[in-house]
């Protein structure tokens, strides 16, 4: 059983999806389509830069859906498809547009809000996420709970077995990540984001972005979709909107998404768009999954070969 799955922001890089834009009229076509759909060109800032536009959250968050779904109308074409999907953070809104929840056209625009929406949430320089290495889940959440001193910091992706982010102000964020090396995690990461994503501080987000979302038409999934907040499949367009509305605040479960997936016979993930940090997470989570990377049109050769 197959499974496509979709990175989120943080694997974008310039020149993503040009290729794919050459070789594929799909492609080419579902670039021109999100170039129509939003107020700026999107294609551009992908294919040329610069790297400063395209790093920008409300830029980044509709160039990494543009991308996927460029790759999954290239494999869907040629044969490819998924009986389950599920997408890290940002990825959950790719996921939706391949089952059909979601239109393209409405997943860009409504992104791209969400990326201004989240990066005006906290002001810049007083929030910060960092990777904890080595300790788990009840370990992290403890010691956000022991330093946070009224101040948020809390789990903020739970990645894979021994990889948990945090998120939170900056100082609760630093409380937190010496407890855990005093507590005996492995290495503690300072990530270069620009916004602590996936926890309380994100409120104002969440509140702009809800009447957004529930002011879409909606269709349901034509295959189910699990969701971040609870690793659960959804597969009616209601929850699956309550789903992407919470998870602006919630912890991504990544492991218990991967898991869920294993439970329900997946046994060979595609990991859908730039990058392959969810192939790496997906190894650390199931023992001997298939995992293909496609981000490209070798990639897609590769797929369509293996299992088609």
């Amino acid at each position: 059983m197959i499974a496509f799955v979709f990175p989120g922001q943080g694997a974008q890089q310039v020149g993503m999806g040009r290729a794919l834009a050459e070789r594929f009229p799909e492609c080419r076509e579902t670039f021109d389509q999100a170039d129509e759909a939003l107020d700026a060109p999107i294609s551009p800032t992908c294919f040329e830069g610069p790297e400063k536009r395209l790093m920008l959250t409300e830029n980044t968050q509709p160039a990494m859906v543009a991308v996927s779904t460029a790759v999954v109308r290239a494999l869907v074409t040629r044969g490819v498809k998924a009986a389950w999907m599920a997408g890290h953070s940002l990825g959950e809104y790719s996921a939706h547009v391949a089952a059909g929840t979601l239109s393209f056209a409405d997943a860009l625009r409504t992104v791209s809000k969400r990326g201004r929406y989240m990066q005006e949430a906290v002001p810049v320089g007083d929030g910060a996420m960092a990777a904890v290495l080595g300790l788990s889940e009840d370990q992290v959440t403890s010691v956000c709970e022991d330093v946070a001193c009224g101040e948020v910091v809390s789990p903020a992706n739970l990645n894979a077995p021994g990889q948990i982010v945090i998120a939170g102000t900056v100082a609760a964020v630093k409380r937190a990540g010496d407890r855990a090396k005093e507590l005996g995690a492995r290495r503690v990461l300072a990530l270069p984001v620009s916004a602590p994503f996936h926890c309380a501080l994100m409120k104002p987000a969440q509140d702009r972005l809800a009447p957004e979302l529930q002011s879409l038409v909606v269709s349901d999934p034509s295959v189910p979709v699990v969701a971040n907040v609870d690793a659960q499949p959804k597969r009616d367009a209601r929850q699956a909107i309550g789903a992407l509305i919470e998870q602006v605040t919630a912890p991504v479960r990544w492991e218990q998404v991967v898991r869920r997936l294993s439970l329900e016979g997946v046994e060979t993930y595609v990991e859908v768009g730039v990058g392959t940090v969810l192939k790496g997470l997906i190894k650390k989570t199931v023992r001997g999954a298939r995992v293909f990377s496609v981000a490209d049109p070798q990639g897609v050769d590769q797929v369509v070969a293996a299992l088609v």
